[in-house]
């Protein structure tokens, strides 16, 4: 009987590791809003390249989460990239002049969008939209060593 309540406990312990561990791994992965519907206005934004940016990718203002990449599509028309981005309600006050940069958390991190404000007393709202004059586009690694191999290259001349 003794061995028999410890293998209980232990199974019943083995049990609620695994469970701590999945609940880590979806704070960590960004799924905790996954089943709650959010609250927000939704923005878009053009850009011409956005290198590894995701849905559900950060986006910040000041380094602040305000919202969140909600969905990626490519417009024919313009040629270029219509990121949807979904900003929490808190943040009603973003000026419709900001420009908006896609960033990278360290040297080989996640890309998220970062908003800069600008000094417009008109605020985004529901629906608006960043023109890509308005965008800078992604830093994309594999360009940076092209370019710097290309220019190493002429200069051996």
């Amino acid at each position: 009987m003794q061995k028999r309540t410890v293998e209980i406990a232990v199974g019943f312990f083995f049990l609620l590791g695994i469970l701590a561990f999945s609940m880590l791994a979806i704070q960590v992965s960004g799924l905790t809003k996954f089943y709650n519907v959010e609250k927000g206005y939704n923005i878009t934004a053009d850009f011409e390249n956005i290198g590894g940016l995701k849905p559900r990718a950060r986006v910040t203002i000041a380094g602040v989460a305000v919202g969140r990449v909600v969905a990626i599509n490519y417009d024919p028309k313009d040629y270029v990239a219509r990121v949807s981005i979904l900003v929490d309600n808190k943040v009603n006050n973003i000026p419709d002049d900001t420009t908006a940069s896609i960033l990278t958390s360290g040297l080989l991190g996640d890309n998220y969008i970062g908003l800069t404000p600008g000094f417009s007393e008109t605020y985004y709202k529901e629906g608006d939209h960043i023109p890509v004059e308005n965008t800078s586009k992604a830093v994309v690694l594999e360009e940076l060593v092209s370019k710097f191999l290309s220019s190493q290259a002429s200069g051996l001349k």
